[in-house]
């Protein structure tokens, strides 16, 4: 998967989260631990967005893509974020899968509250 697919996977989710009633406040945001694709928030929570792009038929799901030591790295880097902008919303961690066929964007999955147990 390219990477111009990614950033397209990118824009796509953040476009969708705006009309979903969210304000996005960060994009690649970076860390010595990793990176968070899109960070944003509403009046409930502060959402940190891994975005998954696949192509159609992909052997691998989105979500099985995120594995664990994704996530352990994703939570750090929320943990650093949080540190630098503190903010009084509960953090929610969800993943956003773009799938892509012949250079076009198909559609989305999203799946709040991805990380839990």
């Amino acid at each position: 998967m390219s990477n111009q697919f990614g950033k397209a996977g990118e824009e796509y989710t953040a476009q969708w989260l705006e009309t979903q009633g969210y304000i996005v406040k960060a994009r690649n945001y970076r860390s010595r631990y990793g990176e968070i694709d899109i960070i944003a928030e509403n009046h409930e929570y502060i959402v940190f967005v891994e975005v998954k792009t696949r192509r159609s038929g992909a052997m691998v799901s989105p979500l099985e893509a995120v594995t664990r030591e994704k996530q352990r790295k994703i939570l750090l880097t929320a943990q650093t974020y949080l540190l630098k902008s503190s903010s009084a919303l509960q953090p929610r961690f969800d993943v956003s899968a773009v799938t892509v066929a012949h250079g076009e964007i198909l559609g989305l999955q999203y799946f709040p509250n991805a990380f839990g147990e």
